[in-house]
This record gives structure tokens, sequence and C-alpha cells, in this order.
């Protein structure tokens, strides 16, 4: 069994759906889990992802919860270990990627591990070890004035240089062109140089099949969802089938994310005659509240129409490093968390969630602690099934859990279909 780690809960589904993709039948937990780990593989699964909430946490809480979750997923049966990071490489200069990558391989005494950041299928790409947001340098990109973790650098190697003293080579693209078998022997003679990560270049999927062939017998491989394109499945079809309780009701959005991305969604519902019902940070309590009413009004003369919450407009983002900042976005993944307990209370069974942070708040506040990965939306999307705890009655619910920046334009209006 294939067991993955990671940093947040629209990776850990990014992840998980394209493992679905590639022929595995995928379970997702979401935070350290505290059950026991034998009872984990049941025979039902071949791939388990547990998704931490670690990418902005503190570096010795986001070691602790690694190390449980890969305690539990080797008690599982897991074999083999995939370290999933964001496609723009989110971290600090000094974490968290290269001190959880650290943790995981000296733990399992792995040998040199692979860094494949690529993912063609939503514009990331690496060439000669820089990163590239489509047609621009990731330090060209929106990412470049995240208010968490700006990434003003693209080079890979140099970016996880500074996080890990372990050392840090590159693979080019040269090497991958040649096959699978050239890309093994230049991660071990990297390995032979006292180095433990090959970044390696990748462009399209067919390089990340190759890099997926080159490391099919690691310990460890890490890196962004896309590798997992390269992989193949024991199975046809591995989508899990929804539960019919969560096909009526109402649609819920919640928009937690300032992406450009998650903007144009918005953008698109509005032009299509969806509400949005914008929270003011300032009134966060209150207009949490109106935004209820007004939904629940919509839903009241219009039972399975669709209801966008999302933030006020702003072209200033918040600095959420600042202490005023950091306190604003906790209120507004609260609020968030809060209204998705309310809608599922209300009898809203499909929820749509943007952005990362949201994505954790709104699965922790509904006590949602597995998922079954069922239609991919679209790359790194996926609706997944599980049961939520509202009002002391566990509940069916399907979760959408997205990164800002994935997803079409179109999303919140038509990726409703759960088939």
């Amino acid at each position: 069994m294939l067991g993955a780690i990671a940093d947040d809960a629209t990776g850990a589904v990014d992840l998980a759906s394209n493992l679905v993709s590639r022929g595995f039948r995928t379970r997702l937990r979401l935070g350290a889990p505290t059950d026991q780990p034998a009872a984990a593989n049941g025979g039902d699964c071949d791939a388990l992802v547990v998704g931490l909430k670690s990418r902005t946490a503190p570096l010795a809480q986001a070691l602790a919860s690694t190390g449980a979750a890969l305690d539990w997923l080797v008690a599982a049966g897991a074999r083999r270990v995939y370290v999933k990071y964001c496609s723009t490489f989110d971290s600090t200069p000094r974490g968290n990627i290269g001190p959880v990558c650290d943790l995981v391989v000296e733990r399992l005494g792995a040998g040199p591990a692979v860094v494949a950041v690529s993912f063609p299928d939503n514009g990331r790409t690496v060439y000669q070890g820089h990163l590239f947001v489509e047609d621009r340098l990731l330090s060209d990109s929106s990412m470049a004035r995240h208010p968490l973790t700006p990434m003003t650098d693209s080079n890979l190697v140099r970016v996880l240089g500074r996080q890990t003293g372990a050392g840090v080579a590159l693979v080019p693209l040269t090497v991958v062109r040649r096959g699978a078998e050239a890309v093994a022997q230049a991660i071990r003679d990297i390995g032979a140089r006292g180095l433990r990560y090959a970044v390696v270049d990748a462009i399209d999927n067919a390089d990340l099949a190759v890099i997926a062939q080159a490391t099919a017998q690691d310990t460890v491989v890490t890196g962004a969802s896309g590798l997992a394109l390269g992989l193949t499945g024991p199975r046809a079809q591995a989508a899990h089938a929804p539960p019919d309780s969560v096909r009526p009701g109402p649609r819920v959005v919640l928009a937690g994310s300032a992406s450009s991305v998650t903007k144009a969604q918005l953008a698109r519902a509005g032009e299509a005659g969806v509400p949005i019902f914008r929270l003011d940070p300032d009134a966060i309590r209150s207009s949490a509240a109106q935004a209820f009413e007004r939904a629940r009004q919509r839903f009241a003369d219009a039972p399975g129409s669709v209801a966008i919450i999302a933030p006020a407009r702003s072209d200033d983002p918040v600095d959420a490093t600042s202490p005023g900042g950091a306190e604003r976005a906790a209120a507004l993944e609260s609020a968030l968390g809060g209204l998705a307990r309310r809608f599922v209370a209300l009898g809203a069974r499909r929820i749509i969630v943007a952005g990362g942070e949201t994505s954790g708040a709104v699965a922790q506040a509904l006590a949602v602690a597995e998922l079954s990965l069922g239609r991919i939306i679209s790359p790194g999307v996926a609706w997944a099934f599980g049961q939520a705890t509202v009002e002391g009655r566990a509940t069916p619910v399907a979760l959408a859990l997205k990164s800002g920046n994935f997803g079409p334009e179109s999303m919140f209006v038509d990726a409703w279909s759960l088939d």
C-alpha cells in the first residue's frame, strides 16, 4: 500500500484525486490520526493519504504531526511513503518542506529522495531547476506576493538547499529525456556524492511518467501531486460512488481564498446569476449571520439552488504574517467553519470550499475525519464523501476542498454533478 502525507487539506485532496485517476482506491484522513492504525487498511484501499495542517505551522508542530502520521501509515501497512507539498513549493526560507522531508527520509532510512514539483496539467513545470507557473518564473508570479509564504526565488535547488543541510542537486531535462534508467542512475550518483535530494526537471506528463518509473522502488518520494500522474494503480475504476443521501438539498460555496483564480471563479458565478454574500472582515460575526439569513431565504425560495459566501472585495491583500492580519485571517476561517455547520444543519449536503486554510477550518468545524474520493472535477480537485458531526448527529456530506489556485473559471456554476 502507498502511504502519503500532505501538508494541508486541499493538497491531500489534490494528491488523492490524482491517485484515483491512476487507478488507486484511495482513502483520505484529515489531521494526524489517533485511532488504531491496524484497522486502517481493510483491503478496500490501495493508497492512504493523511492531510495535515503543517504547511505554515510552527516547525516543531509540523514535525510532530508529520512524525505521528508517518508512524500511523507504517503501522497501517504502507510500504512506500509519498511526501506531498504544493506545486508552487510554498514555504519560508527555513522550512517547512526541507525539515519535514528530512524527518521522513531519516526515520525510514531511505536513500536519496526525488523532488518532483511539476504539475503540468495545472501549469507548473520545472526546467533547469527553475519552477514556472504557466509561462512565468515562480518569482514573477503572484506567489511572490503571497502573504504567508512569498516565493521570491524560482531555483528549487537553492530554495530547498536553504531548508536542509543534507544537500541538493539537479537532474536536468536532458537526463529525463534519456529514460527511467538514466534518471535512476543520476539519483544514485547524487546519493554517492553524499547528497540527499534530487530536484528533477519535468515539463510534461511523459516526463513525470519517466520519473515515476525511475523511482518505483524508492521507499520515499517527495513532490507535488503531479508525480502521481506517472503512477499506475491496480484498478480501472477507483472512484467511490456517491451516496444518494448527498444528492439533494442546497448547494454552498465557501470561498476564503484571495487567489486570482478564485476571484475569477467568483466573477464567473456572479455573471451567471449566482448570489454572492460577502463577509465584512471588520464586522465578521454580524456579516456572517446576515449572509446566512440571506442564503437561508434563497434556499427557502429555491431549495436546490446555489449560494456563495466570500469575503468582501479588496485590492489590498491581508498581511497574514502581521498580528492584526493573522487575527483577521483566523476570524474569517472560524466564521466560514461556523457557516459550514449551520448550512449542514439547514440541509446542505454538497459544499465547495476554496482555499487551503479555509478547507482545513471547514473540515475541522464539521468534524470530518475521513473521506472517500469520488468524481474528479478538474486536475487536483474532486468530490469526496464523508460524515460530518453537527448538533450531535452524523450527517453525510460531499465536499470539494480545493486549492484557491485550482479549478476552471466555471467551477462554482457547473461542478455540482457527483457522477
